[in-house]
């Protein structure tokens, strides 16, 4: 029993040998033998996550297409209990889907009364399937900070569809929908 207890310790023993060493940022100066020593950042600067789609947050169908988006965009996971119970207390209203792009994770809902086409993020989708330009939307106004002059749909429900096909979130990507995408770095 002990040989096999010491063979089991000199693989272990073997195996770690082979392993990487970890240098300390002299040591890994020296260990480079590149000529002269360069210093290299270990640590590299903190950057905002980004993600390999457009900014860009319009609706190519909006009367006031080509004005951004406010920069504050309160996504459901976000939403303080406060804000959400104001927005619970405004009426459900009705409006149709003028834009929605699963990929970038926005839309954009024309309100019933022909007012100012209104931002719908992804997470305020309730229900299993995608919606398409056309469907027919119940959902509640949500004020959006700091000044809370603008609005976005949240509790959003399809309730009249449109005779497309829609598919459900799990469902991959079609083509249509990973042009919508475009890469941020190009090899």
């Amino acid at each position: 029993m002990d040989t096999e207890l010491n063979r089991k310790t000199l693989d272990i023993k073997e195996i770690s040998e082979d392993q990487p060493k970890l240098l300390s940022k002299e040591n890994l100066l020296a260990e480079l033998k590149l000529g002269e020593k360069k210093e290299i950042n270990l640590n590299p600067p903190v950057t905002k996550r980004t993600t390999p789609c457009s900014p860009v947050l319009e609706s190519p169908q909006s009367k006031s297409f080509g004005l951004p988006i406010p920069k504050t965009i309160i996504t459901k996971r976000t939403r303080t209990h406060s804000t959400n119970e104001r927005a619970m207390r405004n009426p459900v209203v009705q409006g149709k889907i003028t834009y929605f792009s699963r990929t970038k994770g926005h839309g954009f809902i024309a309100d019933e009364d022909g007012g100012e086409d209104i931002f719908l993020h992804i997470s305020d989708i309730e229900g299993e399937y995608v919606p398409r330009v056309g469907d027919e939307v119940s959902f509640r106004l949500c004020p959006i900070p700091p000044k809370e002059e603008k609005y976005q749909a949240t509790h959003v429900r399809i309730i009249n569809f449109t005779p497309d096909v829609h598919v459900k979130w799990d469902s991959p990507l079609y083509e249509d929908e990973k042009s919508d995408c475009s890469p941020t770095f190009e090899n």
